[in-house]
């Protein structure tokens, strides 16, 4: 339900915001319905594509119309953009007819001679719908809900917040998607269920699997691809236009910005006519040549079947982490304006084995839910709770370069987790907290996120107490803090990396630490008997002195034998040879133990 002109409300209001690749939408809660808010144009949907026009950005349908007569001035998707390095993006770089610069490892966008960065470009999307905001209902707007897909990471959750902060919102709450249109569906009114929510949005696709019990939804898992989207669809199509293009006159039209923007732009437009008909005429001017054809459904559903395949993997991957099968749910709904599509209904029902829920607007509906969410957060509504989940295990390095996790994914959040550590040599001034994201035991096949050091007293190691706290707020944004058990010094730190994670690693990393656990379980078990035997190491080659005054030749050459093939053992990656060669010197130097002991008992006598 689409609605302006509103008259004034009696107590400030809270509106949700959908901030998409493709379109972003506005709405608020009103006499318990939710309603969308339309723009200044006079239409819900505003196009999220910002073009500068002598310098000032221009937002929406205008700006949209920009994409082929100014191209080089416009930008779009940002979306994909938000919380991600640089280094990252190399792969759809050359897909987008902007230029991308990095600037202090944060991604920005030239144009002319300027730059902005892709949180300035959300924030620019963000004051347009506040504006729309404020002239429907005739008041300031100040504070929102900002829904974000269930599979951003902290990176990603963090860059939209701050979008938000600069478009002039006090952001509440940030909430995934999925959770959002479930509320909007009404699936609050039943009493219970479980149900599978498939997004595909204009950038990316998620997948959540959510438990409703007694006005409480439970997020059981989620899972998705943050870089899969109804823009891959278009993309597929346009190359295709493209190619038949090149063949006939020898010249690859997407090395043309323009000509690409006008391609694409005629590839989504007949994506939306195809969710209707059977067929379209498509009409492309490029330069002095005029490009036209018709485009069948069955060409079309043809085209982009493997790219639809590709979300199978993540809702089966959703349900087995919930611990249920497909035949256990109740509901299954749909999210996002390629849904509209029957090859994407059809992928829906194929994969979770239940006709697909389809009644709701699929471009409103995620607005809807954040107004209502925006509801509960004013007080309004207090017979509904969302419980959301942590996407992806949070956790610190520990020594030998191993991932302890604190917070394992699909944690329920808000998440709070404590854990105790020491220092392992002796005399440390400080414990370097390393802050890591992701499945696998080893640091290095996971996301850094962030790293301090935390200073403690120097003392013999082992002796020291720190206690590190991982939070992870409703947001799903985290802080970590590091508290010196002996000295209460404490110190905190909000992880808000400047990127986010690849767009292969998002995908394949629940499938890499699948595939190398029996490696990684190895792993863990060497550096954990290492661990055991470096001190032990450490502590006999401090005794040798007392060895040489204590034992006969025989009896210390035994034991430097023993300090040598521990040593070789350590190097040799084996855990079993380490715990043989640990057990070994452990025997050897029992003797030496013992009378080291009655020297004590024998001294303290004395006094």
């Amino acid at each position: 339900m689409s609605v302006n002109n509103i008259s004034q409300p009696d107590k400030e209001i809270v509106v949700g915001i959908d901030l998409g690749t493709t379109n972003s939408l506005v709405a608020f809660l009103k006499e318990g319905r939710p309603v969308v808010l339309q723009s200044r144009e006079g239409r819900a949907l505003l196009p999220s594509v910002v073009s500068f026009v002598s310098g000032h950005p221009e937002v929406g349908f205008k700006a949209k119309k920009n994409k082929v007569r100014d191209v080089q001035h416009t930008v779009f998707s940002v979306k994909r953009l938000l919380g991600r390095d640089f280094s990252d993006l190399k792969a759809i770089a050359k897909d987008l007819p902007f230029e991308l610069v990095s600037g202090d490892g944060v991604i920005k966008i030239r144009v002319d001679n300027s730059e902005y960065s892709v949180i300035e470009i959300s924030a620019m999307i963000l004051k347009e719908l506040k504006r729309t905001a404020e002239e429907a209902l005739n008041c300031s707007v100040t504070k929102a809900v900002i829904t974000v897909p269930a599979y951003f990471n902290d990176s990603q959750r963090q860059a939209t917040r701050a979008a938000g902060r600069i478009a002039g919102f006090d952001v509440l709450r940030i909430i995934n998607e999925p959770t959002a249109a479930s509320l909007a569906y009404g699936l609050d009114q039943k009493k219970q269920g479980l149900i599978a929510v498939y997004d595909l949005g204009g950038g990316t696709f998620d997948v959540s699997i959510l438990r409703l019990k007694e006005g409480i939804f439970e997020v059981l898992a989620t899972n998705g691809d943050t870089r899969l989207g109804g823009d891959d669809l278009d993309l597929a199509l346009a190359r295709v236009f493209a190619l038949e293009i090149q063949n006939k006159t020898g010249v690859d039209p997407f090395l043309n910005p323009v000509f690409q923007a006008a391609l694409l732009e005629a590839a989504e437009a007949a994506k939306v006519e195809l969710s209707e008909k059977e067929s379209c005429q498509i009409s492309v001017q490029l330069g002095p040549d005029h490009y036209q054809r018709v485009v069948t459904i069955q060409e079309f559903e043809k085209l982009i079947a493997p790219i639809l395949d590709r979300t199978s993997e993540p809702c089966l991957a959703a349900l087995r982490d919930a611990g249920i099968e497909a035949k256990d749910l109740t509901d299954v709904v749909l999210v996002g304006g390629p849904t509209r599509l029957d090859a994407v209904q059809n992928q829906a029902q194929t994969v979770f084995h239940r006709i697909p829920n389809v009644s709701m607007h699929p471009d409103e509906v995620v607005a809807q839910g954040a107004a209502i969410q925006a509801d509960i957060l004013s007080g309004n509504n207090s017979q509904l709770l969302l419980l959301d989940v942590v996407p992806l295990s949070l956790g610190i390095e520990t020594y030998g370069g191993i991932l302890s996790p604190l917070i394992d994914r699909n944690t329920r959040i808000p998440a709070l987790a404590k854990e105790i550590f020491t220092t392992f040599m002796d005399y440390q001034t400080a414990v370097d907290i390393h802050v890591l994201q992701g499945e696998r035991e080893k640091v290095e096949d996971n996301r850094s996120l962030a790293r301090f050091k935390f200073p403690v007293h120097p003392a013999v190691a082992g002796t020291a107490r720190v206690e590190v706290k991982f939070l992870v707020d409703a947001d799903g944004i985290l802080q970590v803090s590091a508290r010196d058990l002996r000295t209460g010094a404490e110190q905190t730190v909000e992880v808000s990396p400047s990127y986010g994670l690849t767009e292969a690693e998002i995908q394949a990393i629940l499938k890499a630490s699948a595939e190398n656990a029996p490696k990684d379980a190895a792993y863990r078990q060497w550096v954990a008997v290492k661990n055991d035997a470096e001190p032990a190491l450490r502590a006999a080659e401090k005794k040798l002195p007392d060895a040489f005054r204590l034992l006969s030749e025989g009896e210390v050459k035994v034991i430097e034998g023993c300090i040598l093939g521990l040593k070789t053992a350590i190097h040799s990656e084996s855990p079993t040879e380490i715990q043989n060669s640990l057990y070994s010197l452990n025997e050897s130097t029992k003797k030496l133990a013992d009378l080291l002991l009655k020297e004590v008992l024998s001294t303290n006598s004395r006094r």
